[in-house]
């Protein structure tokens, strides 16, 4: 079960590091009203092609997360590693999990649609870089935790 865990957290962490290399454009601009319109361009339309025009390609993220999900239940329930590794793995996953899904996604589409107006689109990506940085630290800690546990 680790094996499945520590693949499929890595293929987060990796789809994650590429949607923060569009996401930190931001952070230069984070106390200004709105980012520049060139910034907002190449962020929209990353979010664009990857959550409306690469489908169903997308849909793989959503899949890894759920065999993570399923396999830490399932190493809970089996007892292949200690307790604490899944005391700390379950939620930590859960959180990343259920930010990317429940807000990231959307907002990721409502910014790649560009029919809001820059000071809505630059607290899009604001909010999805935020998130994202919380995803990261969140599947870090499921990685790491696995492989301390292992």
């Amino acid at each position: 079960m680790t094996e499945i865990i520590t693949a499929a957290t890595g293929f987060l962490i990796a789809v994650l590091w590429f949607d923060l290399m569009f996401d930190v454009q931001v952070l230069p601009y984070r106390s200004a009203p709105e980012a520049p319109e060139r910034v907002l361009d190449s962020i929209s339309a990353y979010y664009r092609r990857v959550t409306t025009t690469a489908s169903p390609m997308g849909r793989l993220v959503g899949l890894v997360m759920a065999v993570l999900l399923v396999s830490l239940v399932a190493q809970a329930v089996i007892g292949e590693a200690p307790v604490w590794v899944s005391a700390v793995s379950i939620p930590a996953a859960a959180i990343g999990a259920g930010l990317a899904m429940g807000r990231v996604f959307g907002r990721a589409q409502r910014l790649g649609a560009r029919t809001d107006p820059p000071t809505m689109r630059s607290a899009l990506a604001r909010s999805i870089c935020r998130d994202h940085l919380v995803c990261l630290a969140a599947m870090a800690s499921v990685l790491a935790v696995q492989i301390a546990g292992g």
